[in-house]
Parts: C-alpha cells; structure tokens; sequence
C-alpha cells in the first residue's frame, strides 16, 4: 500500500501562494487609500452640511495622510483638521452640541471599504 503525491501540484500551489501576496496587498492597499481620500472628502462636505463653517479655515486644515504602502503588510492613515478647535467642534462643548463631521464620515465608508475587502478575498482564488 503506497501514497502517490504529484509533486507538480504542491509545486503549483505554492507559486500561486508566493504571488498572492503582492495581488492582493496591491488590491487591498488602492482600496485603503481610496477609503482614506473618501474619508477625507466626507468629512469635509459635512462640516458644511453640519453648518460648522465660519471662515473656511476647519475645512480648508482637513486633510489627511497616509503611511505604507502595503507591500509590508502595514499601513496607516489619519484624517483630521490640524485647527485648533476642530475638537471641540466635533465633539460639542457646554455651550455648543457636537458636530461629529469626522466620526460619521468614518461611519459612511467602513463599510464600503470591508466589502471591497471582501471582493478582493473572494477574487484571489488559490
């Protein structure tokens, strides 16, 4: 009693798993910047949605920044205004209910960005 392997599959395989790698990094690493510009945009659009301009300056310092490039396994992005008092605008004070224009932009494109984390799983077949 014997077991026959044919080693040109194993060998296929793993070609195809050592490729998968950049594929899907490239794929997932577009749709983070994308989520991250997107996220920037919104933000934006509801600083003026929410009636939060006075001078143009909270929306003008969104903006946002992005670190990686994916091919590592990591990236980071921040998104926010470098003003001073985008906080207290966001999250409201005694005087002044919150405005959170970054957290529902947030809010609006996570989703979008884990189904198109989803799509890339579901397209890279091994």
């Amino acid at each position: 009693m014997g077991i026959n392997i044919d080693v040109s599959q194993v060998a296929a395989l793993g070609s195809r798993l050592a490729g998968a790698g950049g594929r899907v990094g490239a794929k997932a690493s577009a749709a983070f910047r994308k989520t991250i510009l997107d996220i920037e945009a919104d933000a934006k659009m509801l600083i003026e949605a929410y009636d939060a301009v006075d001078t143009g300056d909270m929306m003008n310092s969104v903006s946002s920044t992005i670190t990686g490039d994916g091919r590592t396994g990591t990236m980071t992005g921040e998104v926010g205004p470098t003003v001073d008092y985008g906080l207290y605008v966001h999250e409201g004070t005694s005087v002044m209910p919150g405005r959170p224009f970054l957290g529902d932009a947030w809010d609006r494109r996570v989703p979008p960005y884990t189904q198109a984390l989803a799509k890339i799983a579901e397209s890279e077949t091994l």
